[in-house]
């Protein structure tokens, strides 16, 4: 996608210190589409230290962030405990861009090595949105282990099951749910993983581990 800008809007005082003080004005929504898979200072890093404080005030979060940061050191500590603050993250393999969206009026972009820009114009943000809503629904939901493990579980065996040629009410009954739970699910794993057929559903699994995951 191309984008256009507009002329950006200076930001006062050092990177972090700017996108902090635009951060805490959020009042709807912020969305986050962050490259990185470590933990570091870069403020359209994946955690800031306003998050947490903006989402105790209703503040609703958006995380995209690469798969790879789930098991970064330090990182997918504090993307779980951001997660469970109350934050819908996701991670795809790639982020295609590093960018803020604050109540849908501003966007922050990197600019330079180490600093930052604000956008203002609608065309820009509209852009920057609608990429991320192109990737959100292929992304996976990034769970804490206490809402998540058997959640995770049973979808990894649903999987491999299927894989294996099972049907759906074989599935259903060797895993104790319904065939209707079987179809929800798979539903939800296809649209997760942007497929459009349970084979892609499959395949695409494989690609980013799942399978092997649940058979080691």
């Amino acid at each position: 996608m191309t984008l256009a800008f507009d002329q950006p809007r200076p930001l006062s005082g050092t990177p972090a210190v700017a996108v902090a003080d635009l951060l805490s004005r959020a009042s709807i929504e912020v969305l986050v589409m962050s490259t990185q898979s470590v933990h570091g200072p870069d403020p359209i890093g994946l955690v800031r230290p306003g998050d947490q404080d903006n989402l105790r005030r209703g503040v609703r979060y958006r995380v995209l962030a690469p798969d790879a940061a789930r098991t970064a050191p330090r990182l997918a500590t504090r993307l779980a405990a951001l997660t469970l603050a109350g934050a819908s993250t996701r991670t795809i393999p790639r982020v295609p861009l590093d960018a803020l969206v604050v109540d849908g009026t501003a966007v922050v972009l990197p600019a330079g090595i180490t600093g930052v820009a604000a956008f203002h114009l609608p065309g820009v943000v509209t852009s920057v949105v609608e990429l991320f809503e192109r990737v959100w629904p292929t992304a996976v939901p990034l769970q804490t282990a206490a809402e998540g493990a058997d959640s995770d579980l049973r979808e990894r065996e649903l999987l491999k099951l299927l894989s294996a040629g099972y049907t759906d009410a074989a599935a259903a009954v060797k895993l104790g749910i319904s065939v209707r739970t079987v179809r929800r699910t798979v539903a939800d794993l296809m649209n997760r993983l942007g497929a459009r057929s349970r084979f892609q559903a499959g395949a695409k699994a494989a690609d980013r581990g799942w399978l092997n995951e649940q058979a080691s």
